[in-house]
């Protein structure tokens, strides 16, 4: 038991030989190093399931998340430690600004990877949507590309189409008029076969002259088309066919779905906003604890301790300022002493 408490001792950064005899502070900074421990194996976990992500490998993960993990414990150890109460509130909050801002940051870092974990189900079926959304985007974009080309030719052979059917329609019409004429239902009324029918006959004979010509002509050119589509058809198959599923694995994308999720679901929502809040909380905690608690005996001996070596500090400073001010008087009288001998022999040789 005193082991686990000297541990958690180390981990709150504490001086031992100091707490030692603060028995009253003991339990106040085992809290603390507990708390700073576990912050570090939950960013240890966090930090091994997003590099599993990025590598695929249990080693690598592994490795970096205890790398991680301790890096974190070592940053929350030193904001817990370097902080001192001097009996000034507002300077103790001051000076805890920047270490707070530290601790959210490192909080928002360590609970989106454990976000992704705890979701990890439905993050993967948001990414199995993302990835036939990213395969209907690529399709229409195939689409797309050879669509301009089919429109065209389709456009092209509806002319010619149109074109054969306006000559056949201006033939049958011809026809229609000199069998009029010919009955007598038309044309002068009378029925014959005379020689205004066969003007008009000649005409409808000249039309379907054209009309074969332009069949021939107009038929040719909408199987080549036709040809150009069914190729235009395989080549868009081949595309498609080449289409290859988005490999949405990497963390990035794994944010990117649980965003989403949280857009949609109200319930993902404020689960996620509870998981980040309970890091928040963990994670201030050892600096709340530290700016609201009271100065203890630990504190004062610590400040002694802090002052004397302070003290013996300036001492010693003082003591090298006056040997070298001494130092400094000597060489002084000495540069005098000197210039008084040059003259003095000035003096005896005038």
């Amino acid at each position: 038991m005193n082991r686990l408490k000297e541990f958690f001792w180390l981990c709150a950064g504490v001086n031992k030989s100091i707490l030692s005899n603060c028995p009253s502070e003991s339990s106040k900074y085992v809290g603390i190093g507990a708390t700073i421990f576990f912050t570090g194996v939950f960013a240890a976990l966090a930090g091994g399931y997003a590099l599993y992500t990025i590598f695929d490998s249990y080693w690598i993960a592994a490795t970096f998340g205890i790398i991680w993990g301790l890096m974190i414990f070592n940053l929350d150890r030193f904001i817990v430690s370097s902080m001192r109460k001097n009996g000034d509130s507002k300077q103790e909050w001051i000076s805890a600004i920047p270490r707070l801002i530290l601790a959210i940051i490192i909080s928002v870092v360590i609970a989106k990877p454990l976000e992704l974990k705890i979701f990890e189900k439905e993050v993967e079926a948001e990414i199995s949507h993302m990835i036939q959304e990213d395969l209907a985007a690529q399709e229409h974009t195939v689409k797309m590309r050879f669509n301009e080309t089919r429109e065209r030719l389709n456009a092209e052979i509806l002319v010619l189409k149109n074109e054969i059917a306006e000559k056949a329609n201006k033939r049958d019409e011809l026809r229609k008029i000199a069998q009029e004429e010919a009955d007598g239902t038309g044309g002068s009324k009378q029925r014959n076969a005379g020689p205004i029918y066969q003007i008009k006959k000649a005409d409808a004979d000249k039309v379907e002259a054209e009309l074969k010509a332009l069949t021939t002509t107009n038929s040719q050119l909408i199987n080549e088309k036709e040809l150009a589509l069914a190729e235009l058809d395989e080549q868009e198959k081949a595309a498609l066919g080449e289409m290859k599923e988005s490999q949405l694995t990497g963390l990035a994308s794994r944010i990117e779905a649980l965003d989403r999720l949280t857009d949609k679901s109200s319930a993902i929502w404020a689960a996620h906003w509870f998981i980040l809040l309970l890091f928040l909380a963990v994670e201030t905690a050892p600096v709340f604890v530290k700016l609201i608690s009271q100065r203890g005996p630990y504190d004062f001996v610590l400040k002694k301790e802090e002052y004397g070596v302070e003290a013996s500090y300036y001492e010693d400073l003082a003591k090298v300022n006056a040997i070298i001010k001494k130092r400094s008087t000597r060489l002084t009288e000495e540069e005098i002493d000197y210039v008084q001998n040059r003259l003095s022999l000035s003096l005896e040789k005038t």
